[in-house]
């Protein structure tokens, strides 16, 4: 197990690198505008699989095999930035599940099982969680101490501390869509989400 002095330091530092925005948390923004906080919890739940999937290989040093053989990686990137462009698009233009209906309390909400793809795509195609998590670890690791266990109680803190910042993302984004659909700015809330959507889309393949 980890000790309060690890803790001690390792919750405020990641607490603040988790509440920066990123990809992640726009996604949640957006989906939080578009979609609406419960719906958007499913992004979430895909999203904290990726991180705790993409902590716990770090912590196993699977990273340095990827840095090793980066071209799946980047085709990988490049792929589901394209697919987050495209989805940004279509919300620009209004159009398809992800967008907010002309009537903004009507129409069809996206399927649970794409938004968790979405989420859990973000969070494993971003180089810069890898880079993070292989930077972040190690220090905190004893290894006078079993390391799994180590591995699995900064893995919990970690989905914990997330989960809060997303929940925080994507209650803004609901509070916007609010505060715009009180003047029925629909159009304007799509360009809004899209341009943020397409902006992750880029980041990823590029990052």
């Amino acid at each position: 197990m980890l000790s309060w002095a690890t803790l001690s330091v390792f919750i405020p530092t990641f607490l603040f690198v988790s509440l920066t925005p990123g990809m992640c948390m726009t996604l949640a923004m957006v989906l939080g505008m578009t979609q609406g906080v419960k719906r958007t919890l499913w992004m979430m739940a895909g999203e904290l699989a990726g991180v705790g999937l993409v902590a716990a290989a770090a912590g196993a040093g699977v990273a340095a095999l990827m840095l090793k053989q980066p071209a799946l990686f980047t085709v990988f990137k490049w792929v589901g930035g394209a697919y987050l462009a495209y989805l940004g698009v279509m919300m620009w233009r209004s159009r398809g599940r992800m967008a907010i209906p002309s009537d903004i309390d009507t129409g069809p909400a996206a399927g649970r099982a794409q938004l968790a793809a979405q989420g859990f795509v973000t969070a494993i195609a971003n180089p810069k969680g890898w880079a993070f998590f292989v930077a972040l670890l190690p220090p905190f690791l004893d290894s006078t101490r079993p390391l799994g266990q180590q591995l699995v109680a900064l893995i919990v803190v970690i989905l914990t501390i997330e989960f809060i910042s997303l929940l925080v993302y994507a209650t803004g984004g609901k509070t916007l869509r609010k505060t715009l659909g009180k003047s029925n700015n629909v159009r304007l809330m799509n360009r809004i989400a899209g341009t943020l959507m397409i902006g992750v889309g880029v980041w990823l393949a590029l990052g």
